[in-house]
């Protein structure tokens, strides 16, 4: 079964996603991720005004079989954080690109973008 892999968002080897609008950076784990985690039951999102550096655990996502750090694709203040996770951990799951966002963070250094992979280069990947 082939993932699904919008192509108006950036992708890190690590399996996260980026919607950047401005210096906004929306950030959630891939179709592709979510499947390999099955069924998602918690999610542990950070503080808003936490800062975190690119590479640094972002956030945790816990499914029945594991729990997974997922990672910080560019370094930013985290200014908004996806609520209904809270209630909905399932959302990831079901619209790992729409409604199952996790956290949106106000990005520190426009370069790092430029380290982040197309989509075309993340479907290779996966």
């Amino acid at each position: 079964m082939s993932s699904e892999v919008p192509d108006d968002l950036k992708y890190t080897k690590s399996h996260e996603w980026v919607h950047l609008k401005d210096k906004v950076a929306r950030i959630g784990i891939t179709d592709h991720a979510q499947s390999e985690l099955t069924d998602i039951v918690f999610a542990e999102l950070p503080e808003i005004g936490k800062k975190v550096k690119k590479g640094d655990e972002l956030c945790v996502v816990e499914s029945v079989k594991s729990v997974s750090e997922i990672y910080a694709p560019v370094s930013g203040t985290i200014i908004k954080v996806n609520e209904k996770l809270d209630d909905a951990p399932e959302t990831i799951n079901e619209s790992p690109y729409e409604d199952g966002w996790l956290v949106e963070l106000e990005v520190e250094d426009d370069a790092e973008i430029s380290t982040l992979i197309e989509a075309s280069e993340y479907k290779g990947l996966i």
